[in-house]
């Protein structure tokens, strides 16, 4: 389930896709499309792991997300901060700094052996622990963190990521099967607005990627990834 957006969350969302934008984390490609591990095809591509090499934009965007993540679930009701490997780590980490959390990691696949195969860092049972990823599509790669987690025990009820597609199906319905809460800072919305205010791509690149978020699968079926069948 994802939080539905506030004036706050527009201007930070915006904000965040400004600096995205700055440091060149953002591509706009409509005539040559990236293909998902998912299956989806787009004209478009962020790289949020570009941010560990920029502190001005890292700094800023984590204090969006401090501010973001108190409002909406308030740094008391976390225990600890857990980051999905490998991109989610970074920002787990530095959310974990600025709040005086302790910090966990989950591995993709388990390595040795018992319930916490999958986790380094230690925590005790019932927990609450946020799962921070770099980014999600339709969410389907959380469920492998998320099960981790609370099969050794943790209570896992949100995940934040600093960037969500916010136009691929199925979203929402893993994230309400899972059972957790969604929090996200820019979605390919964000990006596109800020796109367009600062000039950044070709008025023909911002028509592809536009005609990409009006039907996102279809756009997806017409260019060799997988659609609504």
């Amino acid at each position: 389930m994802a939080n539905s957006p506030t004036d706050a969350d527009d201007a930070a969302g915006l904000e965040t896709a400004r600096l995205l934008l700055d440091i060149k984390a953002v591509n706009f490609r409509p005539e040559e499309p990236y293909k998902f591990t998912a299956g989806w095809a787009s004209p478009v591509y962020i790289d949020c792991r570009w941010v560990i090499s920029f502190p001005e934009a890292r700094q800023r965007i984590m204090q969006l997300a401090g501010e973001k993540l108190q409002r909406e679930i308030g740094f008391d009701a976390i225990d600890a901060v857990a980051g999905g490997e490998t991109a989610g780590i970074p920002y787990a980490a530095w959310i974990a700094e600025a709040q005086a959390k302790p910090m966990l990691y989950v591995r993709k696949k388990p390595k040795g052996f018992g319930r916490n195969a999958q986790i380094e860092g230690h925590f005790d049972d019932g927990e609450r622990v946020l799962l921070v990823e770099d980014l999600t599509t339709d969410g389907g790669s959380k469920v492998t963190f998320i099960e981790a987690l609370r099969t050794a025990g943790a209570t896992v009820t949100d995940i934040f990521v600093v960037f969500f597609y916010g136009v691929f199906p199925g979203a929402e319905a893993t994230m309400k099967d899972l059972g957790v809460n969604l929090h996200y800072l820019a979605t390919w919305q964000h990006v596109l607005q800020a796109a367009e205010q600062g000039q950044d791509f070709s008025a023909e690149a911002i028509d592809g990627v536009r005609a990409f978020l009006d039907d996102p699968t279809g756009w997806s079926q017409a260019h060799g990834g997988k659609g609504d069948d």
